[in-house]
């Protein structure tokens, strides 16, 4: 049985808005490897656009990186000398403006850096400098089950509060940011049939039960799937025009390991026997419709990151010859908020027409 802790593990969405709200207390987000943790400063800074986003990694610091001391009125007559410590510029406390201060790989930090950086974390204050009123301080870490060095004492952790972060599934992670940041639809379409690449290794007593996904029972596994992985092995897809087939390979198998990289492989050659943009664009009643349902999503997916007004007539056409579930995926994904291409689609006549005649569709949302 699951728990507490594993039962209310937040999504980074979650974390987020948490850290936002968390005033003078500071919270450490722990989470599996590769999972996005990083990227909670840059999506906190456009919603936050009065704060200056600091960053602070914890893993290449020593004691000294944090302050140095500054000897001032140092004179023949030492009675009014006395030392005051200058703060490390990442750190952000010298800007007197509201920051976004992440404090990254803190259980990875040696114990002088974790133990420097307390003060600063509980009480806003670091040498002889106070953090601005309005600023936010969070931090981020490893789970320690994964083996990778994380650890944090006793003192430490009473000072936090520490928060698990889960894994996004394989459907939150397409809509919440794979989409928007241009991941090539032959990766989107993978990961749609293959939700098991978003486990967890803590759901897996045995390591060969899942060989997609890093797993501390199995150190010889140099590389495996996380969303940061997907990512760097979408940018070999997106150039394997350029590439043999073997190269192609060997950059996947180096990126994401040789189980995932074979069976992405199967995608990569069903999606280029996909109908060109141009082909859709000039001909929508004539290109070619994929008979497979993994090839009609990468056609929807791409389509997804790809449209703008100019073709919008004609991609309506050749989604009509399209099965009703493709149409809907299409539908339902424009309709998320964070869709950056949303006013594109929803300001088009023919889009608006198959919303009124396919209403039925949306009458969960209406719930």
């Amino acid at each position: 049985m699951a728990n507490a802790t594993e039962l209310y593990a937040l999504n980074l969405n979650e974390a987020q808005t948490l850290i936002r709200y968390s005033g003078d207390t500071t919270v450490l987000m722990q989470g599996h490897m590769g999972t996005g943790k990083s990227s909670m400063l840059k999506a906190m800074a456009l919603e936050m656009p009065t704060h200056t986003p600091c960053y602070f990694d914890c893993t290449t610091k020593d004691l000294g990186d944090i302050t140095i001391p500054n000897v001032v009125n140092l004179t023949a007559d030492t009675e009014d000398a006395f030392v005051r410590y200058v703060t490390n510029e990442e750190l952000g406390v010298h800007l007197n403006k509201p920051i976004i201060l992440m404090i990254d790989e803190y259980g990875k930090a040696n114990p002088a850096v974790k133990n420097a950086l307390l003060r600063l974390m509980l009480e806003r204050k670091i040498g002889s400098r106070t953090l601005h009123s309005d600023s936010i301080v969070f931090a981020t870490t490893n789970l320690g089950s994964e083996g990778v060095g994380d650890l944090l004492p006793a003192h430490a952790r009473n000072r936090l509060t520490i928060v698990k972060t889960r894994k996004p599934t394989n459907v939150e992670w397409i809509e919440d940011f794979a989409l928007n940041a241009g991941i090539d639809h032959t990766m989107l379409a993978w990961v749609t049939d293959n939700p098991q690449v978003f486990h967890s290794f803590e759901d897996y007593k045995e390591p060969d039960a899942n060989k997609f996904i890093y797993h501390p029972g199995d150190p010889s596994r140099a590389s495996f799937v996380t969303p940061r992985s997907l990512e760097k092995a979408s940018n070999w897809l997106k150039v394997r025009g350029k590439l043999t087939d073997k190269s192609l390979m060997a950059a996947l198998i180096g990126t994401i390991g040789t189980e995932a990289a074979a069976n992405l492989n199967t995608y990569v050659r069903v999606a280029d026997q996909l109908p060109s943009l141009d082909a859709i664009k000039k001909d929508p009643m004539g290109a070619q419709v994929p008979t497979s349902a993994s090839a009609v999503c990468m056609v929807v997916h791409r389509t997804l990151q790809t449209i703008d007004k100019s073709w919008m007539d004609a991609w309506m056409e050749y989604m009509s010859r399209l099965d009703k579930e493709a149409q809907t995926m299409f539908a339902m994904q424009v309709r998320r908020p964070n869709y950056n291409k949303q006013v594109e689609v929803v300001t088009n006549k023919k889009f608006t027409a198959w919303c009124m005649a396919n209403n039925y569709v949306f009458a969960a949302d209406k719930k």
